[in-house]
C-alpha cells in the first residue's frame, strides 16, 4: 500500500510539472556522442529510440576552474546509454531526466559537494523506469551529450 501511495505521489508530482511546461515553445534536441559546446538555457533532450536495458551504477562531478563549468556524469553498466528523455529549465534551476529500461544500483549514494548542483534525487517509478531530478544552485545553461563503452550521460553546466 505504501508503494502504491508513493508511486501515485511521484506520478502526480511529475504530471503537475509537465503541465507547467509549455512544450510547444521548447527546443527539442537529440543528443549525440560529441560535445557541441552549445549551451542551452532551456529545452527538451533525448537520445532517440535506444532499447538498451541498463543499470545506473554511479554519478560523479568535476569542476573546471579555467572555464568555470561543472561536468556531471551518469555512469551505466552497459556500453550504451539507455533511452532517455529530459527537460532543462535554467530559469527554474532544474534538470529532470527519465531513464527507460533502467534500474538504479544500490551502490549509487550521495552526490557529494558541488559548485553548481544543490542536490540530485532519484525516483525509481517502476523496476525498469528511473526518474532523476537535479536542482541547481542558481540559473544556468547546459550542454548535454553521451559517451559509449562504457555508457555515460554527460551534462556540462555553466552558471
Amino acid at each position: 500500500m505504501k508503494k502504491l501511495v508513493l508511486v501515485l505521489l511521484i506520478s502526480l508530482a511529475i504530471s503537475v510539472q509537465a503541465f507547467a511546461q509549455n512544450l510547444l515553445q521548447e527546443k527539442i534536441r537529440k543528443i549525440t556522442t560529441s560535445k557541441k559546446s552549445i549551451y542551452l538555457d532551456s529545452g527538451i533532450f533525448h537520445n532517440g529510440e535506444s532499447s538498451v536495458k541498463s543499470k545506473l551504477v554511479g554519478i560523479r562531478h568535476s569542476y573546471n576552474k579555467n572555464d568555470k563549468t561543472e561536468r556531471i556524469v551518469f555512469d551505466f553498466s552497459t556500453s550504451e546509454i539507455p533511452k532517455i528523455y529530459g527537460y532543462f529549465s535554467g530559469k527554474d534551476q532544474l534538470v529532470t531526466i527519465d531513464f527507460f529500461g533502467t534500474e538504479i544500483a544500490p551502490s549509487v549514494s550521495s552526490f557529494g559537494n558541488s559548485n553548481f548542483v544543490k542536490d540530485v534525487n532519484f525516483f525509481p517509478v517502476t523496476p525498469e523506469s528511473l526518474s532523476a531530478e537535479m536542482r541547481l544552485k542558481s540559473k544556468g545553461s547546459v550542454d548535454i551529450f553521451y559517451l559509449q563503452s562504457p555508457g555515460r550521460l554527460v551534462i556540462d553546466l555553466k552558471i
